[in-house]
């Protein structure tokens, strides 16, 4: 799975033009689901996301992650298959890496539970849907989380 999180002050989705959901202070998480994924890998990325140390202090250093008091953010979550693009040859992108559609959405709220499970309010998009995202980008922090270039059997702190 690939999850690219962008820390926002705010956050929307609309679908056919209609707001979806919203969030302030939090997260932008746009997930890729990768063949060969597991539930393992969806609840590793959300207990890392979850503790993700990179929102400031009163120093203003990376210290707290979203669910601290001080924080209270919150996570919109985006299926995006584009992520698994494969861009080598060609000017065409091919999406073979991606999951079929049923069990990259299965595994899509298998991370949305997880994440809900570690106490992080999450509002979706709309599975497959062509979806508008608005966000004002802060810091700007934008943080790529990658299941292939991580260590999935780490132990959880």
């Amino acid at each position: 799975m690939i999850v690219v999180l962008q820390r926002v002050s705010s956050a929307s989705v609309a679908v056919d033009g209609k707001p979806k959901a919203a969030i302030g202070a939090g997260f932008v998480a746009l997930v890729g689901v990768r063949k060969g994924d597991d539930e393992r890998s969806a609840e590793y990325l959300a207990h890392k996301v979850a503790g993700l140390r990179v929102f400031g202090d009163d120093g203003g250093r990376f210290n707290r992650d979203i669910v601290h008091p001080q924080v209270r953010g919150a996570i919109l979550a985006v299926s995006q298959f584009t992520l698994l693009a494969d861009c080598r040859r060609g000017r065409r992108p091919g999406f073979d890496a991606a999951e079929t559609p049923r069990r990259a959405e299965a595994l899509f709220e298998h991370f949305v539970a997880a994440l809900r499970a570690a106490n992080v309010p999450v509002e979706t998009g709309s599975f497959g849907a062509t979806m508008r995202v608005e966000l004002v980008n802060e810091g700007p922090v934008t943080i790529i989380l990658d299941t292939e270039r991580l260590n999935t059997t780490a132990p959880k702190s």
